[in-house]
């Protein structure tokens, strides 16, 4: 344990590790002292001035962000010394600043309108005109400036400098004619240049996807993990509480970091971040189908479900376990996978499980946060089928004629198998049934469709390649009448009275932790008080 310290800041004792700075110390304890440039995952400058206290026995007031707390120190955060400075820094910056509040996209979480409200001067003390400068000016395919309403607190071009590396952003020119822009021919464009519209405390820079398209006071927020890769970044799911289907077409509209120091830091790739508009996507299966010729068409859930049953109770019956095939999908939950292995594996007596599928073309990793799996559960599927084989000598053995009916989870097995011989292949399966949530040429060669919610619509945890396991939840519900993918196996398990039929998520949860030794060494915790599982320790989103 490191060495801590004992102080009082605003008449409160507390303790803190030596070395944190006073700004930090602060908040653990619930106290906000305002800030600017200060973020807790880039380097401290102390430029705004804005977080000064009052330390006794120190003349001047102090940047409690360059402060390191110490034994017996005692801190005032809101003396009169201290108001007032930050009333001058709010004066300042202001002196220049547009008066856009109405129209900027940063209404409702900026740090200005927030700070200025608690601590402004109401009464302007000059009229002069305020100084011109670019707006509205792209920067890459993500990010638009506008430098009248920056307030030079740095934290872009820092990002870019220390954590990135890329080096795009910088301030330019000097004194009062001092702006924020991209050094002549480089446009900000890496992989994670979406960070800076989350960095910014202001309007100045705001992300081109989100821009304009729904008041931050109309968005509801959910605790997740990203699905793109098997880091599983801690995200925020941002969507819209009063969607209308009359009126708006998206009902998720936008991906935030949630800080987790062990998985993501402060940061997500802008890969992750933008993925979210398959959760809408236009190509998105709603409702069940049937093959009936050589079309699908739609049926209900009674119809879909009763002749998957029907057709893996004939092969069972008529051809043994050994006829039947699942393919399961990294991309599935913990839950799912354990609630599939229940049913196929353990009640059916089902050994043909595959889920290992080459990697997607052009697939790669770096040596920050992106990672060359591009699914968020490998680690928990091959936990829970340690024996799956490759999904390609499935389908080599559907094309020789070995199997009868094959459940497909999530696979689009067209992105690296031959689409002629895969449609040859599944011709000699008496019955497909594909499980998943968007159209493919897949789903399209099966002859029962059931349409799945993405992580978007359900809870579950995922396991990240080191081992960690990371829990998600509901934002939205799955549209038109697709279902969970647990719904569905317990509806299936139901027709074909296997007994395997599952609960909550949770619950399924805690049955993968008894009964999965394997599942012992992750970092998860047992049951917290709330009753519901812990998928970080340390991370207080996650519980």
């Amino acid at each position: 344990m490191p060495e801590s310290v004992s102080l009082t800041i605003d008449g409160q004792e507390i303790r803190a590790p030596k070395g944190t700075m006073v700004l930090e110390a602060a908040r653990t304890a619930g106290i906000l002292i305002p800030h600017y440039c200060y973020h807790p995952g880039l380097p401290v400058v102390g430029s705004c001035r804005m977080c000064l206290v009052e330390i006794e026995k120190v003349p001047k007031l102090q940047p409690s962000c360059a402060t390191p707390v110490a034994e017996g120190m005692v801190v005032r955060t809101t003396t009169p010394q201290a108001l007032e400075n930050r009333r001058s820094v709010l004066e300042f910056l202001l002196a220049n600043h547009p008066l856009d509040c109405p129209v900027c996209d940063q209404a409702g979480e900026c740090g200005l309108q927030d700070y200025y409200m608690e601590h402004g001067r109401y009464d302007a003390r000059h009229d002069e005109d305020k100084t011109r400068r670019k707006k509205a000016v792209p920067l890459g395919p993500h990010i638009m400036l506008d430098q009248e309403r920056c307030i030079l607190c740095t934290r872009c071009v820092r990002f870019t400098r220390d954590i990135t590396r890329t080096g795009e952003l910088g301030v330019l020119s000097r004194g009062h004619r001092s702006v924020i822009d991209v050094f002549p021919g480089t446009t900000l464009d890496n992989p994670y240049s979406g960070n800076v519209a989350d960095l910014c405390p202001v309007g100045a820079l705001t992300d081109r996807d989100f821009r304009f398209q729904c008041r931050v006071w109309f968005l509801g927020s959910v605790p997740s993990i990203c699905p793109g890769c098997s880091r599983g970044c801690n995200i925020e799911i941002h969507y819209n509480r009063r969607f209308d289907p009359r009126y708006h077409d998206r009902r998720v509209h936008r991906l935030k970091p949630r800080p987790n120091p062990e998985v993501n830091g402060f940061w997500i790739c802008d890969e992750g971040r933008y993925a979210y508009r398959t959760i809408d996507a236009a190509d998105r299966l709603k409702i069940p189908a049937l093959r009936r010729g050589d079309g699908l068409r739609e049926a209900s859930w009674a119809e879909a479900i009763g002749e998957a049953a029907g057709a893996l109770r004939g092969v069972l019956g008529g051809n043994g376990p050994g006829a039947a095939a699942v393919m399961v999908s990294p991309q599935m939950s913990n839950e799912e996978l354990f609630l599939a292995r229940r049913l196929f594996r353990d009640r059916l007596g089902i050994d043909r499980i595959a889920g290992r599928a080459p990697a997607a073309a052009g697939a790669s990793g770096d040596d920050f946060l992106i990672r060359a799996d591009k699914n968020p559960n490998t680690r928990g599927m091959d936990l829970l089928f340690p024996d799956a084989g490759d999904c390609r000598d499935l389908v080599e053995s559907c094309a020789g004629g070995r199997i009868r009916y094959l459940h497909i989870f999530r696979h689009d097995l067209s992105r690296w198998y031959d689409p002629g011989r895969l449609a040859e292949a599944l011709r000699e399966v008496d019955c497909v049934v594909f499980e998943g949530s968007w159209d493919s040429p897949t789903a399209r060669l099966a002859d029962v469709v059931l349409p799945a919610a993405v992580y978007a619509e359900k809870e579950g945890t995922f396991v990240n390649f080191q081992g960690r396991v990371q829990r998600f939840y509901p934002a939205v519900p799955p549209p038109g009448a697709a279902l969970t993918d647990l719904d569905i196996l317990a509806r299936l398990a139901a027709a074909l009275e296997a007994g395997a039929a599952g609960s909550t998520a949770a619950g399924l949860f805690g049955e993968i932790a008894a009964h999965v030794p394997e599942f012992a060494p992750l970092t998860w915790q047992s049951l917290g008080p709330t009753g519901r599982w812990l998928a970080n320790p340390g991370n207080d989103h996650a519980v």
